[in-house]
């Protein structure tokens, strides 16, 4: 197999993927490659994962837990830290019990390997994350996708199945940055007799979780939080069956004892709402600005805001245009995006400034 080959095909196509070097904090204002950028492209939508009170929390579970965990959580790794996160995360979604993965890519991954055996059928929304997607052909289930956020197309494909099944979505998309309609989906899994799953990933910290009973909710920690891992919350049975089925779970080392005490402080800072305050101001502030000036972001209500430009090589040559004056904002291409929807991801964090999203907003409409 030609690899050089391979590569070069990529790379014709502009789908081509590099890593750039951060040299500093994740930060509104970050250092790659020795040129200070503002940063329009980090999930750390709360500004919380170079804030103080969480790095110092950090640094207090360095001094009483250690570095690494040692083990998986079903041996020696489930430390005091861990259980207290897991029970402080369960209380904020009002749920009876969470448990925590070490990604989110690994939580969906591992809720589908638990229930490998209890499922007929898997109806997902078209643009739901890879991860569920990856996870659905994991179990050996045929990948069916209802059209986006189609409440009729789905009803379409529901009335085709039989035995017990589950309707899976992101809440915020992670491309386009909308929004699932979560009270519908559950009144159409009630009357199918589904399971309602939601990757609440881009949700989490910004907007308050809408958990139906009897329902699986995910979400990640290295998003809104500003730390990592993620977390699986439900009723206490499915929990507990998680822990007896989960593969990704079982056999994984348990994440950093002192990443959770950071992050319980992360969720402190969430329930004070302060942060979120911040991001939801710089979020109309953004729309309404791009609105004055004609710019077509796409609708959402959400900290990520895509500007679609449906070409690689177009998006492409923008952000690196961007780039050079000092912003950095990703292109997102196929197999990412559907082709035809290339486009910049702008994402807002708590910290960003008016005057850096006016003058964002002014270099892409020079741009464009």
């Amino acid at each position: 197999m030609n690899f050089s080959e391979k590569l070069l095909a990529i790379k014709k196509s502009h789908l081509y993927r590099s890593r750039k070097v951060s040299e500093s904090a994740q930060d509104t204002q970050i250092i790659i490659n020795g040129k200070s950028l503002i940063n329009f492209c980090s999930n750390d939508y709360l500004s919380l994962a170079n804030h103080a009170l969480v790095k110092e929390s950090f640094k207090q579970g360095v001094d009483k837990f250690g570095v690494g965990s040692g083990a998986s959580h079903l041996v020696s790794g489930h430390s005091r830290a861990h259980h207290d996160l897991e029970e402080a995360l369960a209380d904020y979604t009002q749920q009876e019990r969470a448990l925590l993965f070490s990604t989110g890519y690994s939580a969906n991954l591992g809720v589908f390997s638990a229930l490998r055996d209890e499922l007929d059928w898997v109806l997902q929304d078209k643009l739901n994350h890879a991860s569920l997607i990856d996870a659905n052909q994991l179990i050996g289930l045929p990948l069916q996708r209802y059209l986006h956020n189609n409440i009729e197309s789905l009803n379409k494909k529901i009335s085709k199945q039989s035995g017990q099944g589950m309707i899976v979505t992101d809440n915020i998309f992670s491309m386009d940055g909308d929004q699932a309609n979560i009270d519908d989906l559950q009144k159409i899994s009630n009357f199918s007799n589904a399971i309602l799953m939601q990757d609440d990933a881009h949700g989490f910290g910004v907007f308050k979780p809408n958990i139906p009973k009897n329902s699986i909710y995910m979400a990640t920690l290295g998003k809104a939080a500003g730390t990592m891992g993620a977390f699986v919350a439900g009723n206490a049975d499915f929990i507990e069956f998680l822990i007896q089925k989960s593969r990704p779970y079982i056999y994984t080392t348990a994440i950093s004892p002192a990443i959770c005490t950071a992050t319980l402080k992360s969720l402190d800072l969430i329930k004070q709402g302060e942060q979120k305050a911040k991001l939801l101001a710089n979020i109309d502030f953004f729309r309404n600005f791009s609105e004055a000036i004609g710019l077509p972001i796409s609708k959402s209500s959400s900290a990520i805001q895509p500007l679609i430009i449906g070409n690689s090589e177009k998006a492409l040559k923008i952000s690196q245009q961007l780039f050079e004056q000092g912003f950095y904002v990703s292109a997102i291409r196929p197999p990412t995006v559907p082709k035809g929807t290339e486009r910049l991801r702008i994402t807002l964090n708590a910290n960003h400034s008016q005057s850096q999203i006016e003058q964002l907003l002014a270099c892409i409409k020079n741009a464009l």
